[in-house]
């Protein structure tokens, strides 16, 4: 397959061929763009643009809820060498802080954005306290609504690969974010890579989820099927959010052969799919399903590969890879078609440096880890020790990459640290390399170092979720040094949902099943009303060490060692016929406790993903009377019942 030097140069390919793009924003919402009406909506945005005064070299921040706008203003920026910038929208103020951040840092951006997304960005500014930054950012606005006709085009500027293409922050950025510069060149020479490693072929039809704004969606499923000449199907990750069985349906209609998810996904799936079940669906047309951007679970893999072989899914399709934004996405693949190989090691042997002990399945001290598979074509990969230097094969250390997919800096100047002096970038990833494959033990940040071991977070969180009844994704471990300690405290936090007397039990099992099975010393187990994940799905680990270091968790602490705070199971009072139906409906999805009127469902721990649901349920009985910004502001039954009521009365 020849595959084009630029990003616009593939447009400009596949805009002479047959393929087309689907969107679905909704079970009842689709549309079809050929790729060549795509490429003439971009360039009549990008008409508007350049008479708006955008030139070349310009940043635009992309920042809209609706995929077609997104890749319409994308496309507009590269085909006038504008740099996009694509920022997730999200639901909460921390997103729309980090859109502050980031506009604060580039040199005087623009904003492709829509009305809705103006008007929450105008009460946000009011609200913290940063309304000079958030007013000069509105100024600069390239609002959807505002664009009278996509008639005409603009001008073209020919980009060349060398020529930044777009910055990818990360999804994880939780003070000044970290912008990845990514040329044409880099991400052409990864699509070549994945296309290459993958086999993928113009047979192939694609489906996913991922939102545009990371590298797994924008890259992956949109820029490489596309350059490819893959027919490809961008579903909106809200939809996924809120029905997570409307994947595997349309992956099953469209006859899809290429599909991606991190573990969440599957967990949110599994949830789902094990209390309501799907109706009949063919699955054997899918070739691989994508697995990465977080450690890999196999006890979860196999559960889902169990429940949907029923349906026709091959177990070879699980394809787990690693990469990063740095590497325009991929790093390493293993051989396609190829069920899931794994590698058993002694956890206790997992120095830096050390070749680690092999472990039988089932032992103690065993931890299961997935092979990765080599480096794809354009990337090298080295495995090296603190002082850079390459270790012996099989040791464990630090994974370096480098090659034409890797980017040479971050928006602003180039990391001294992010790199050796002779050009290897450092990943933060810890791993070995067992039979020539990449094999993953975690993030060097995040290692803890304890009892005078080494230990990965993810490792104690799989152990917490299989022995102690703690669901996937309501745990998460940290290592916090507080003073001049030498040794990290091994901090464990739960989502609780209850009372602090009821949670004591269960913190208790959690801290006697870790001891029990790795003989580590837990300090504490805190209760917290959410765990933070980035826009990926990723836990914020360092998030909650530094909440802990800065004493956020004293008080809290306090109240469970001394036992003091009494059982509160509140009593439903007196509502009215709305307020009735609101909590029947948060009740459907908090099952694990009784929700009063007043309580507030985020001290509940309500999750990003069931505040979806809960809006789907609420919106199919009051149609449009309620955006699910709102229920950020009204985070109570009978404050969401108010509004509503209000919006009747109006009506």
């Amino acid at each position: 397959m020849k595959l084009a030097a630029t990003l616009t140069e593939a447009l400009e390919q596949r805009a002479a061929g047959p393929r087309s793009l689907h969107y679905i924003a909704g079970e009842e919402q689709r549309r079809s763009v050929a790729i060549d009406a795509l490429r003439r909506t971009a360039l009549g945005v990008l008409k508007h643009f350049q008479e708006q005064g955008l030139r070349s070299g310009d940043h635009v921040i992309i920042f809209t809820s609706s995929n077609e706008q997104f890749l319409d203003g994308f496309w507009a920026c590269l085909l006038g060498g504008m740099i996009p910038v694509p920022v997730a929208v999200g639901i909460s103020d921390d997103h729309r802080l980090k859109l502050v951040r980031i506009f604060r840092q580039l040199d005087r951006p623009w904003l492709w954005t829509e009305n809705a997304q103006i008007q929450r960005l105008a009460e946000y500014g009011r609200e913290s306290g940063l309304e000079p930054l958030v007013t000069e950012a509105i100024s600069r606005a390239l609002v959807v609504e505002r664009l009278k006709s996509l008639s005409g085009s603009g001008d073209i500027r020919t980009a060349q690969p060398s020529d930044v293409a777009f910055i990818q922050f990360s999804s994880g950025s939780t003070s000044e974010p970290k912008g990845v510069v990514l040329t044409h060149g880099n991400v052409m020479a990864n699509i070549r890579g994945i296309v290459e490693c993958a086999r993928f072929s113009e047979e192939d039809v694609s489906l996913s989820w991922m939102p545009l704004t990371h590298d797994m969606g924008l890259i992956g499923f949109h820029l490489c099927m596309m350059a490819a000449g893959i027919e490809h199907t961008i579903m909106d990750t809200r939809l996924f959010s809120r029905r997570p069985l409307v994947w595997l349906r349309e992956a099953a209609a469209r006859r899809a052969t290429l599909l991606s998810s991190p573990n969440f996904g599957y967990k949110h799936f599994l949830k789902v799919f094990e209390s309501k079940g799907i109706d009949p669906v063919d699955l054997s047309s899918v070739r691989l399903i994508f697995n990465g951007a977080e450690p890999i679970s196999v006890p979860l893999c196999n559960r889902f590969l169990e429940a949907m072989a029923p349906y026709g899914l091959k177990r070879s399709a699980m394809y787990p890879v690693y990469g990063l934004a740095e590497a325009s996405l991929a790093v390493t693949f293993p051989p396609p078609g190829r069920e899931i190989q794994t590698v058993t090691l002694d956890r206790r042997s997992l120095a830096t440096g050390a070749v680690p002990r092999r472990a039988v399945a089932g032992d103690k001290d065993a931890l299961e880890l997935v092979k990765l598979g080599s480096a794809i074509t354009h990337c090298e990969l080295r495995i090296c020790g603190d002082d850079d230097a390459v270790l012996p094969a099989g040791a464990v250390g630090h994974v370096l990459i480098r090659g034409d997919n890797v980017t040479r800096g971050y928006n602003g100047a180039v990391a001294a640290d992010s790199f050796t002096t002779d050009g290897w970038l450092r990943t933060g990833d810890l791993g070995l390399e067992i039979d020539g494959e990449l094999v993953i033990t975690g993030r060097h940040k995040e290692l803890i170092f304890s009892n005078g071991e080494n230990c990965y977070p993810h490792d104690i969180e799989n152990i917490v979720e299989s022995g102690a009844g703690v669901e996937l994704g309501k745990v998460a471990v940290a290592g916090a040094r507080r003073g001049s300690g030498d040794e990290d405290e091994l901090i464990v936090f739960m989502v609780n949902r209850g009372s602090l007397e009821d949670f004591i039990p269960e913190a208790n099992a959690v801290r006697r099943h870790i001891t029990e099975q790795t003989a580590l010393q837990v300090a504490h187990v805190v209760p917290v009303r959410q765990i933070p994940k980035t826009t990926s799905g990723k836990i914020q680990r360092r998030l909650l060490a530094k909440s802990y270091e800065a004493g956020e968790f004293d008080a809290v602490i306090a109240e469970l060692d001394s036992m003091r705070l009494a059982r509160h199971d509140p009593a439903f009072e007196s509502e009215s016929e709305l307020q009735s139906v609101l909590r029947r409906i948060f009740a459907s999805v908090i099952t694990e406790r009784k929700v009063g009127l007043d309580d507030d469902f985020f001290d509940l721990g309500l999750s990003s993903i069931a505040l979806a649901q809960v809006f789907e349920h609420i919106d199919e009985e009051y149609p449009g009377k309620l955006d699910i910004e709102d229920l950020f502001d009204k985070t109570s039954i009978r404050a969401i019942a108010a509004h509503i009521e209000a919006k009747l009365n109006a009506a």
